[in-house]
């Protein structure tokens, strides 16, 4: 049995994971490669909202909105889960569509607990499709529960990403 399509950039907190996966998107696009899924980034120019962020879809370009705007009282989880419905929709109709490549911004804590977009990253993967995503290093017990062990963990550098991505290709 040949291994799953999948890789998992490993990070820590201080690894600018967001930066990385956009580097990879944009090195593989240019080689051609068909994109979809989505990345997160931080809107740093949000003065009322130091922490708000959007989803980027990689097939379109169009960034919505990932947080909500929830009063500055509030403790509440500020991931907005139309947001996430909207992120799993992009990811669907890419797959549809034929992306050869499918990327989702990380295996975070949503998905450690069975949310977030953890259905699409199945989806993908069962249908052979390569995935490319990220894990925090507090998440991978979680990954290998969800991944039984199968795929690849890279570094979080730029060359592995690429080199597991030609590895595939030498492969297919």
């Amino acid at each position: 049995m040949s291994p799953l399509p999948i890789a998992a950039i490993v990070y820590t907190p201080t690894d600018n994971i967001e930066a990385l996966l956009m580097q990879a998107a944009r090195a593989l696009a240019a080689r051609g490669v068909r994109l979809g899924g989505v990345i997160q980034h931080d809107i740093a120019t949000v003065i009322d909202d130091p922490c708000a962020m959007e989803l980027e879809n990689l097939e379109t370009g169009e960034c919505f909105a990932l947080s909500q705007a929830l009063g500055s009282g509030s403790i509440a989880c500020r991931l907005d889960p139309a947001a996430l419905a909207e992120g799993g929709v992009a990811v669907r109709g890419a797959l549809e569509r034929g992306a050869e490549l499918i990327v989702v911004n990380k295996f975070g804590a949503q998905e450690a607990a069975g949310g977030g977009l953890r259905d699409e990253m199945g989806f993908t993967a069962g249908a052979g499709v390569p995935l490319l995503t990220a894990v925090g290093e507090r998440f991978l017990d979680e990954w290998g529960a969800f991944t039984g062990g199968a795929g690849s963990l890279l570094e979080p550098r730029l060359e592995c990403v690429l080199a597991w991505w030609e590895g595939l290709q030498a492969k297919g």
